[in-house]
């Protein structure tokens, strides 16, 4: 990927319903600051589908090349995206921008609509009549990984 490179969707995956598998989940905080005696006990088992998808037949997985959403998302990343919500101030969205497919943060201010990029190298797009804009999904969570293997 080439310095630069604004965040599109390189792939879309539907969300098939399949096998189910549950995961442990400690329901204590983990604190981000100064460490804290943890909790020594698994409190109960979650379903990670159960966890992030709400409209099965609505979601997709996406997956992001670029860097224009670097403060949040990263190139690789995967994307939960949810078709069937409406947009809100300040969502990150799948938009299809004069025919292109793009990842950024949906922005109102002062009734002008703004599709913006996490990364202050790249310019907010105003949204004007001569722009044909579709957001296509409304992002509900991002898969980062930090390991392989």
């Amino acid at each position: 990927m080439a310095e630069g490179e604004i965040s599109r969707v390189i792939s879309i995956e539907c969300v098939a319903a399949g096998r189910r598998v549950p995961l442990p989940v400690i329901l204590s905080d983990v604190p981000a600051g100064f460490p804290s005696p943890a909790d020594d006990y698994i409190e109960k088992n979650i379903d990670l589908n159960e966890w992030m998808i709400d409209n099965e037949i609505a979601t997709y997985i996406v997956r992001v090349s670029g860097n224009s959403m670097n403060d949040e998302i990263h190139s690789g990343d995967r994307l939960i995206v949810d078709r069937s919500l409406e947009p809100r101030n300040r969502d990150v969205v799948i938009a299809i921008l004069n025919g292109e497919m793009t990842v950024k943060r949906f922005v109102i201010r002062e009734r002008r609509i703004f599709l913006v990029a996490e990364n202050s190298h790249y310019s907010e797009l105003e949204i004007t009549g001569e722009s044909e804009l579709i957001i296509w999904g409304v992002v509900k969570h991002c898969i980062h990984t930090f390991r392989n293997g």
